[in-house]
């Protein structure tokens, strides 16, 4: 087995609040240059930058994870990770169909583009991405599963716009293969209130709108190789692989 660094929530400048300069290429750069070996493009209600992601990865030593985090009606935010294009390009639909119709300010918000690899703007998204879609938690867990993908409940310790601040709880009924904290979030802290989770795997990540951020606040994953049946794996506790939230020397 393997160790691998990732990080497994970054936002591009698609998402109104990710800064100009985190580009799909310098998001590459920067994680590498941090010794990343995986990272996922999760931008708000949007999966339009993913492929510009993996192709700069190409022929480098990183995996590029790709997904969306996604507000449910709940206003909580979750992680939706896809194993490829075909079911990347099923969230999308999904997004483009559930997300209100409630335009972006740029002044206000802040920009919503997409961008080619020469740095040409090719989109950009009219409707707020910031927006919770007209689904639930509990509707958004079974459509991810329904195509193959992988529900994270994000940031699970944050007192805003997560399941447990929106809710007070994670619903029983949820189906979820992992769930995320935040760069401070405590997890023996959470179990002594949610003790419900205490099987669950838990990942940390930077959910980075800027450069700096990028890669400050990893996990590791015990895998064979990274893909992701590897990641997927990680996240259920199968055959060996794990998601650990210390460097292993440290653990």
């Amino acid at each position: 087995m393997n160790i691998y660094k990732a990080d497994l929530h970054t936002h591009t400048l698609l998402s109104p609040c990710g800064d100009l300069e985190m580009t799909p290429d310098n998001i590459i750069a920067l994680a590498l240059e941090r010794g990343v070996d995986v990272i996922a493009i999760t931008d708000h209600n949007s999966t339009r930058h993913c492929r510009l992601a993996e192709h700069y990865s190409t022929n480098r030593d990183i995996f590029v994870l790709c997904g969306a985090e996604v507000t449910t009606k709940e206003e909580a935010h979750c992680l939706c990770y896809m194993p490829d294009h075909e079911r990347l390009d099923i969230l999308q639909e999904y997004l483009d169909k559930h997300l209100p119709d409630i335009p972006n300010d740029p002044d206000l918000f802040g920009d919503q583009v997409q961008i080619d690899e020469d740095f040409n703007i090719v989109y950009e998204e009219p409707r707020l991405l910031t927006s919770a879609i007209d689904q639930s938690v509990n509707q958004i867990a079974d459509f991810v599963h329904s195509v193959g993908g992988l529900f994270v409940p994000a940031h699970i310790d944050k007192l805003k716009n997560s399941l447990i601040a929106q809710l007070g709880f994670i619903p029983f009924d949820l189906e979820y293969d992992a769930v995320e904290l935040s760069e401070h979030g405590n997890k023996d802290e959470i179990l002594k209130i949610h003790k419900y989770l205490k099987n669950k795997t838990f990942t940390r990540s930077s959910d980075a709108h800027i450069p700096d951020r990028v890669g400050v606040s990893p996990c590791y994953l015990r895998l064979e190789t990274r893909s992701f049946d590897e990641i997927a794996m990680a996240f259920r506790q199968q055959e060996g692989r794990e998601v650990l939230l210390d460097p292993p020397s440290a653990v």
